[in-house]
């Protein structure tokens, strides 16, 4: 080879290994001091209605309340993949949220009585946030919902409770 390709190869070879080298950099400035937790989220497929899983990068709040209402909030805003049903209607907001002795408490807004527009069915979007809460933190044993201020327990939890939102 003569020294004209050489160099004529080195230079894009130089530049791709700068551009792998600063990547690297960034990727491993993001694992150590960005505190990214992964968490994973539970929705449902439009059609079919199978079960599919969501992971997010979310950073750690200074307590584990902080944590689960990271988490709750993020649920509140839906699937990032279009073709995934939400777990609660747009208008839901997070009322307030108590971690207190391995227990959660969360407070929702009366939006949340009601399945999304897109469909879906409340209670089993209750039962989904439930399941996904205890999935994403060992630290946590139970979750208690309410609507309103109103008692809406995952145990115990009927449709009926959810109706009477509709009727008052």
């Amino acid at each position: 080879m003569s020294a004209d390709i050489k160099k004529k190869l080195s230079t894009p070879l130089i530049i791709c290994l700068s551009f792998t080298t600063v990547l690297a950099a960034a990727a491993l400035f993001d694992f150590f001091f960005l505190d990214l937790a992964r968490r994973t989220f539970v929705f449902y497929t439009l059609k079919e209605g199978t079960v599919v899983v969501e992971d997010r990068m979310l950073r750690h709040a200074d307590t584990r309340e902080g944590d689960i209402i990271r988490y709750t909030e993020e649920t509140l805003l839906g699937p990032v993949t279009p073709d995934l049903l939400p777990l609660f209607p747009k208008e839901t907001k997070l009322m307030s949220l108590l971690y207190r002795g391995g227990v959660v408490y969360i407070n929702f807004s009366s939006d949340a009585a009601i399945p999304p527009l897109e469909g879906g069915v409340a209670y089993d979007n209750f039962n989904t946030l439930h399941t996904g809460i205890l999935r994403n933190f060992s630290y946590v044993n139970d979750v208690h919902f309410f609507i309103e201020g109103t008692s809406v327990y995952v145990e115990g939890f009927t449709r009926d409770n959810i109706k009477m939102f509709f009727w008052n």
